[in-house]
């Protein structure tokens, strides 16, 4: 299968700003899980023991009792409106995380129904009732369906990006192969890919590669001052967080004090709804 982009080199690109007039953009995702007990796919943060798995499913579960609150109201207090990555079958299961999102002004994407769930391996029949189920939950609980649709697991099928522009889905929130975003070809439409962190990304840096709270948010600072540093196009910034990492305190804390430095530059903090707005508005915002 060949790639669903074209080789676009940044020096060749126009110079573009975002619509207040400033060249980093940063979105902010909040994931928010379920897991099914003892079955499919799983983030752990021991080594899995026998079934019931209480300590790791307790660990989760973490998140959708506490951490997605705290992280939330954290967010909140920077003015910040972040990115709820959300596995559908917390309507049903916590309900309390999504009224904490809608007061906070978040933006729901799709992050399929159950994170113990990937889209490896699906037919692309499968794929396609999988991803419409997803977007109809949503839509008849929040009155619009998502704009944007976030892979569990980051996991994709020769035809995710053609079926998730048959499903209605306007962005993809799953790759960084570039700082601005990126039109996406299928044979449903384009698909814009907003850059999304593979490691400004505490699942995979705090405990994939056990990085510690400060230097994590050090990397935060580090990716935010060097995309001011220079250069002419208008560019996206994202720091993935998960409810059960990121809500944890010690690394509240440390996270906070990141996003506080962040808020004294001149960055445009939004929504992935209004990246892609604004790229649609201007094509010079978006590579080929």
């Amino acid at each position: 299968m060949s790639r669903p982009w074209s080789q676009s080199a940044l020096p060749l690109r126009p110079a573009s700003r975002w619509p207040g007039g400033q060249r980093v953009a940063l979105w902010v995702a909040v994931g928010v899980e379920s897991y099914r007990p003892d079955e499919g796919l799983t983030e752990d943060i021991l080594p899995r023991g026998a079934p019931p798995d209480l300590v790791n499913a307790a660990w989760r579960d973490y998140g959708n009792r506490v951490g997605a609150f705290r992280l939330i109201d954290r967010l909140a207090g920077f003015g910040i409106r972040p990115a709820l990555l959300l596995n559908s079958d917390l309507y049903d299961e916590a309900p309390e995380v999504l009224a904490a999102a809608r007061a906070a002004g978040a933006e729901i994407v799709a992050h399929g129904k159950s994170n113990s769930d990937t889209l490896a391996g699906m037919t692309s029949g499968a794929e396609l009732a999988y991803l419409t189920g997803v977007r109809d939950r949503i839509e008849a609980a929040e009155g619009a369906a998502p704009g944007g649709w976030s892979s569990p697991w980051l996991a994709h099928t020769p035809t995710t990006v053609t079926n998730l522009a048959a499903a209605g889905y306007r962005y993809l929130l799953d790759l960084r192969l570039d700082d601005q975003p990126v039109w996406l070809s299928g044979a449903a439409g384009p698909l814009l890919a907003i850059p999304y962190a593979a490691e400004l990304n505490d699942s995979t840096t705090m405990i994939g590669r056990q990085c510690s709270a400060r230097d994590f948010a050090d990397m935060i600072v580090d990716e935010a001052e060097e995309l001011l540093s220079g250069g002419d196009q208008a560019v996206v910034m994202s720091v993935v967080l998960h409810s059960f990492i990121s809500g944890q305190p010690f690394r509240l804390r440390a996270l906070a004090r990141a996003l506080e430095h962040l808020r004294s530059l001149d960055i445009w903090f939004t929504t992935p709804a209004e990246i892609h707005a604004a790229v649609l508005a201007d094509p010079r915002l978006a590579s080929g």
